[in-house]
C-alpha cells in the first residue's frame, strides 16, 4: 500500500513496486524521488518510510527487507543501494537462492539532516544518526554517530560536521 503525499514529486520513470505482503511505502510532503529509482518489496515485512523534504536521486535501489526509515531533509545522491535484508548462505547442500533470508538486524534507519554520497551501500542494521555525512562509495553496516563524517568500506570516521576548521580526525 502506498501513502504518497500529494506534495511529493515522484518521477514517472521511478519504479515503486507494490508489496504483496502488506508492507507500506510512505512518502512525505516535499520528497523528491528521481528517475530510475527502484523501491522493491522483498526479503522481509518492513515498511519504507521517507520523511518530508528528503531527496532520493537517480539510480538508487531500496530493498524493503526488514524496513527502511529515512528522516526529514535527507539527501541521497545517485546510485545508492539500501539493502535492509541479508541472504542466508550457511548450508552448502542447498543453493543460496533457496535458503531465504537471515533474521533481521533491525532494518535501516537514517535520521534527519543526513547527506549520503553517490554510490553508497547501506546494509541491514545500519543506523545513521542526525546530521551525519557519508562519503561517496562508502559501505555502512553499523551505527554512524550524530554529525560524523565517514568514508570507506566499511565506513570509518574521518571528521565531525561543523568541526572542519579543526582538521580531520586522527586514528
Amino acid at each position: 500500500m502506498h501513502e504518497i503525499s500529494p506534495a511529493a514529486s515522484i518521477s514517472p520513470l521511478a519504479d515503486l513496486e507494490d508489496s504483496v505482503r502488506g508492507s507500506r511505502l510512505v512518502i512525505g510532503p516535499g520528497v523528491m524521488v528521481d528517475s530510475f529509482v527502484k523501491i522493491k518489496f522483498t526479503g522481509g515485512l518492513g515498511d519504507v518510510v521517507i520523511g518530508e523534504n528528503s531527496n532520493v536521486n537517480s539510480g538508487c535501489v531500496l530493498y524493503s527487507g526488514n524496513g527502511i526509515r529515512i528522516g526529514r531533509d535527507v539527501l541521497i545522491a545517485a546510485n545508492c543501494v539500501f539493502a535492509a535484508t541479508n541472504h542466508e548462505y550457511a548450508r552448502r547442500d542447498v543453493p543460496i537462492r533457496l535458503q531465504r533470508f537471515k533474521p533481521s538486524k533491525g532494518g535501516i534507519v537514517v535520521e534527519d539532516d543526513v547527506w549520503i554520497g553517490a554510490g553508497c551501500v547501506l546494509l541491514d542494521g545500519a543506523v545513521v544518526r542526525r546530521g551525519a555525512v557519508i562519503a561517496a562509495n562508502s559501505v555502512v553496516r553499523g551505527e554512524i554517530g550524530p554529525y560524523a563524517i565517514v568514508a570507506g568500506s566499511p565506513a570509518k570516521p574521518i571528521g565531525i560536521r561543523g568541526a572542519e576548521a579543526a582538521g580531520p580526525l586522527r586514528e
